[in-house]
């Protein structure tokens, strides 16, 4: 069997990231799985399109868009062409879906990978979007056509969340979710009980690099409420989309909110959360206190934490700590390695 091949739709900071872990990691792959994995084809918003059959060299591509922040136009394989286009003519065997998320409709993800799915080919999603408007519909589609559909990156980042249920808590049927899924959030509550003032907070936030120039999908609780979907839709079956989640975000949380919770022997956080009412699953997103003591308050700055309950096993909890670009990289890489499975 030859190499895998790969259309990389998206290539911002984790598609340069992922590339970078591939192509480090690439004898190591070659060894375990007896054959390697090849980038046919890139293409994003706002760097180009590169599609070379015979392989794309990874660290030049990189070092240009690090340089001049697009593709190089003398690249072999440089054209005009969009990634829908990619997606129904270039050679690969799997796509890896990292383009920018819209959080009211998942397009075009959706578009490139049922596109993909048309083609026989299988699919890696970094994009919560998809999971969280159309995963019932696409994974069907995935199943009944025997191809690889993997989504692990679209919650937290490479944390293993889905292979953990998936694939050690077998039988188990997950009956409630709750987490903290916005690292933006968590780090202005978080400042904000400091005595940071709010603008001095999204300052640091943005030179961080998570803060967005427009805070407001996360402030707002979009992003949080794509996320509890995303795993509700996964893990439960919920068969919804964000329209369904009761959501509320800390826009309205004052200084005063902050320190009454502190003077309760609590602290606000941006609380998701998932249950079973009558087999029918109830979603929210909402500033909830919780008490010291609890695990959920020791979340602190960009960590995030999920905590699953089953009937078998009772409730099992994961924690992602300060993650950075190589964690959600990771993610990716590793839903490449299950394609090199199926």
């Amino acid at each position: 069997m030859g190499d895998l091949k790969l259309a990389l739709l998206g290539f911002g900071s984790v598609g340069q990231a992922f590339s970078k872990m591939l192509t480090e990691k690439q004898d190591d792959i070659r060894k375990t799985y007896g054959r390697g994995v090849i980038v046919t084809a890139i293409s994003g918003r706002s760097k180009g399109t590169i599609v070379d059959p015979d392989g794309i060299d990874l660290m030049k591509v990189c070092a240009d868009v690090e340089a001049t922040g697009a593709f190089d136009p003398e690249t072999k394989g440089y054209c005009d062409k969009n990634t829908m286009e990619v997606v129904a003519e270039a050679d690969y065997d799997a796509i890896c879906e990292m383009t920018v998320l819209n959080i009211f409709t998942g397009q075009p993800a959706i578009d490139h990978i049922k596109g993909a799915f048309a083609r026989g080919k299988h699919v890696v999603t970094a994009n919560k979007g998809p999971i969280a408007w159309a995963f019932d519909e696409l994974k069907q589609e995935a199943d009944e056509k025997g191809l690889g559909f993997f989504y692990e990156t679209t919650v937290m980042d490479g944390t293993p969340v889905f292979n953990l249920v998936e694939h050690t808590l077998k039988l188990c049927k997950v009956t409630a979710v709750s987490g903290i899924l916005n690292s933006t959030t968590n780090f202005i509550l978080e400042g904000l009980a400091a005595g940071t003032d709010y603008d001095t907070i999204m300052e640091e936030g943005r030179r961080l690099g998570f803060v967005e120039a427009d805070p407001t999908m996360d402030t707002h609780g979009y992003d949080a409420a794509a996320k509890v979907t995303a795993l509700l839709n996964v893990l439960m079956h919920a068969g919804i989309t964000p329209e369904d989640v009761d959501r509320k975000g800390i826009e309205d949380i004052t200084v005063e909110d902050i320190k009454a919770a502190e003077a309760r022997g609590k602290v606000i956080k941006l609380l998701c959360e998932g249950r079973l009412e009558d087999e029918k699953v109830i979603a929210s997103v909402k500033p909830v206190e919780v008490d010291k003591q609890d695990m959920m308050a020791s979340v602190d700055s960009t960590t995030s934490v999920v905590s699953i309950t089953t009937d078998l096993m009772g409730k099992v909890s994961v924690i992602e700590h300060a993650p950075e670009i190589e964690q959600t990289a990771y993610g990716v890489f590793g839903d490449v390695l299950r394609v090199l499975e199926v």
